[in-house]
């Protein structure tokens, strides 16, 4: 089994390579890799999670979708687990947005309960982010439509997590309007 610090700064290293280029949407267009680091600090620091596979399916969660990254690319680099949790996470790009939004709430409550995990850990992520500093070019309607989005997905998990299901409560109580 290798190391869990060697593969958590692997993945660490990995995905910030992946990302480098891209920024997030908010005022400061910040580094995109803040994004998972924050979304595995959720997990490891406020919900107690120790799974090193959900910790680093974290941290990689947005490599397929939003970078050239491969499935395969993840298997070989992580093994077959972490490369399908995060798969599991992974919207599909081919489909219309409204698709893919309509398609993470009907499938929330069939994913694993590491891929659970780490779709809680990014909603929370993502609620916060809107409430604090939201892409300038989003109204009120669409921030608060977000957030009752985020909540139609979180509900489809409820129950499993108590830790997640606090913190997510604590985040959409944040909702702006």
């Amino acid at each position: 089994m290798r190391d869990p610090i060697d593969l958590l700064l692997h993945t660490l290293k990995f995905a910030a390579e992946k990302h480098r280029m891209q920024r997030r949407k908010d005022p400061d267009a910040s580094p995109y890799i803040n994004h998972p680091i924050t979304v595995a600090s959720v997990l490891y620091h406020e919900a107690g999670v120790r799974d090193l596979t959900v910790l680093a399916a974290a941290i990689l969660h947005d490599t397929v979708e939003d970078t050239e990254t491969t499935f395969e690319e993840l298997r070989e680099e992580f093994g077959a687990k972490i490369a399908s949790v995060v798969m599991e996470v992974t919207d599909d790009k081919s489909l219309a947005k409204a698709e893919r939004k309509q398609m993470q709430i009907e499938h929330a409550a069939h994913l694993t309960p590491e891929a659970q995990q780490v779709k809680m850990a990014d909603k929370i992520a993502n609620l916060r982010d809107v409430a604090s500093s939201a892409p300038p070019s989003w109204p009120l309607e669409r921030r608060m439509e977000y957030f009752d989005w985020g909540k139609q997905v979180a509900d489809q998990m409820r129950g499993k997590f108590p830790k997640l299901d606090a913190l997510f409560d604590a985040a959409y109580e944040q909702k702006p309007g």
